[in-house]
């Protein structure tokens, strides 16, 4: 199961070192992006953690300053995976924190469809934190530990944006879903 600091050991979360802090001190959320990219009815997802395949989630990552949320997420999915996207409206906004850590992340996901790549080609990340994607079924994706928890319930919905409330990461919860 799921454990911060040996994730954070890992290199799973390499921002922390470098994280902003408000003016008092307290470390400020995280932005990032995420896509929602669906192919053949299958949705792409990518391990979570560098040389980590115990938790799944969509490709994308942290902003850079001076760009938009849609240009961060096209060089975060090219970077990722190889492949180029238009980005289209956002459908979810999660947030999750880890309490140990105070890591807090704010994602913003938006619907993105494929305009360049080989979907079932080779890549490698250039940040070398992706090394494992797939594109998976509603089915196949019950079966893996993905988050939010929300995901598949977005990624198959044709509905209006989502608001996820603030979702604490804790030992065991991996792959519990609610959807």
């Amino acid at each position: 199961m799921y454990e911060p600091a040996s994730a954070l050991q890992r290199g799973g979360f390499p921002y922390l070192a470098s994280h902003a802090f408000s003016r008092h001190g307290r470390m400020m959320p995280r932005i990032a992006v995420r896509a929602i990219i669906l192919h053949e009815n299958k949705l792409l997802i990518v391990n979570a953690w560098r040389n980590d395949t115990s938790l799944w989630c969509a490709p994308g990552g942290g902003m850079d300053a001076k760009s938009s949320l849609p240009e961060n997420l096209k060089r975060e999915i090219l970077e990722e995976t190889g492949l180029s996207v238009d980005v289209g409206p956002p459908c979810l906004v999660n947030e999750f924190h880890d309490p140990r850590t105070k890591f807090h992340q704010v994602e913003v996901f938006f619907r993105c469809s494929l305009t360049g790549g080989d979907p079932e080609g080779t890549w490698q990340d250039t940040e070398g934190v992706v090394s494992h994607r797939k594109w998976v079924t509603r089915e196949e994706l019950a079966t893996l530990p993905y988050k939010p928890d929300s995901l598949a319930q977005v990624a198959w919905s044709a509905s209006d944006a989502v608001y996820d409330l603030l979702e604490p990461i804790k030992i065991g919860d991996v792959g519990q879903t609610t959807s």
